[in-house]
């Protein structure tokens, strides 16, 4: 199959390229700049931005199918009209393109932070959830991609399948620009002083492009689907990363009230970080989100699209194994403690 790729220098576009070299895909990536290594691969690079329509036709011309995984990954509130331009504008001019040239389906990587949030620790999101609208406006990425989705599901027509693919946190190996595997960096820097209240799901990265691989094929039009391996509270999570890695996790809990939380956090960056002879790099709105539950139930993509996700330890070990090799970890924090790392 001739397909257009963007995103594909990104966490989830690069195992996704990776994968569909492997079924013998013929694969053109949008890029904003030249890209040797994919090109040795046997990809061909199409300069451009999802940002300019001219070149996102250019670069779909012929392709029967488009898998869009480019996007902007920021915590930052004043990356409010950037996200929004990027994720809602960008994905706009994908579809757009797609239906130009006469592709038949795009897939289009969102994210399950458009349903799979809440402050209720029992509830475990569907598809067909209702968005927490309340909770995704703090946010400006969410909100971004709550409104990309809905460009994207509303383009879904006869004639152009569109089909939403909803990962959460992703990590594994090979996460170069940080976007997704910062929190566990931290961690192993024991840069984490205390533990949030709220829970996690995660998924391989590598587990979320096979999700949207098949979901090329067997995803139904105008259907999203939610892609997670596992749900855990953070004290659960960190537990496991210590088990993997040999660094202890933080002994400290935050309190569940997110005020007391913030002003915990607060305390921790001044004299009492110093006191207790430990680093902090809090960030306000990384705190309040980890105040939440990010729970969601992906059987719909297992049943549907025939997906399964490998066991989430094996990701956690190489999630570490990998920030290690590569040096992404500080040594004199980091890299000690590491034989009974993996």
């Amino acid at each position: 199959m001739k397909v257009l790729v963007t995103g594909a220098t990104g966490f989830l576009g690069a195992h996704l390229v990776r994968a569909l070299l492997a079924q013998g895909d013929e694969i053109t990536a949008l890029c904003r700049n030249e890209e040797p290594e994919l090109e040795e691969k046997g990809v061909t690079v199409q300069r451009g931005d999802i940002l300019d329509p001219a070149s996102v036709a250019a670069a779909a011309r012929g392709a029967e199918g488009v898998y869009h995984a480019a996007g902007k990954v920021s915590r930052k509130r004043e990356d409010a009209e950037a996200l929004y331009k990027v994720h809602v504008d960008g994905t706009r001019n994908v579809l757009s393109a797609a239906r130009e040239v006469g592709a038949r389906r795009v897939v289009v990587a969102s994210t399950s932070g458009t349903v799979a949030v809440s402050d209720d620790p029992t509830r475990i999101a569907t598809e067909e959830s209702e968005t927490p609208v309340a909770i995704l406006a703090r946010w400006p990425y969410y909100r971004a991609k709550l409104y990309a989705e809905k460009v994207a599901l509303e383009s879904n027509a006869p004639g152009l399948d569109v089909i939403c693919v909803n990962p959460t946190l992703l990590l594994g190996p090979g996460d170069l620009h940080d976007s997704s595997t910062e929190d566990v960096r931290l961690f192993l820097e024991k840069l984490i002083p205390a533990i949030p209240s709220g829970g996690i799901s995660f998924v391989d990265a590598r587990d979320a492009a096979e999700a949207m691989r098949l979901a090329m094929t067997h995803g139904t039009p105008g259907a999203r689907y939610l892609v997670g391996a596992c749900n855990m509270t953070l004290a659960e999570f960190f537990a496991r990363l210590s088990r993997v890695s040999g660094i202890g996790a933080p002994w400290m809990r935050m309190p569940r009230s997110k005020e007391l939380a913030k002003l915990g956090a607060r305390l921790l960056e001044g004299s009492m970080a110093r006191f207790l002879g430990v680093g902090s790099r809090v960030d306000p709105v990384s705190l309040e989100m980890s105040q939440y539950y990010w729970y969601l139930d992906a059987s719909r993509a297992e049943r549907e699209l025939g997906w399964s996700p490998r066991d989430p330890m094996v990701t956690l070990a190489d999630t570490v194994r990998d920030l290690r090799a590569r040096g992404a970890v500080w040594p004199a924090l980091g890299a000690g403690a590491s034989s009974a790392s993996p």
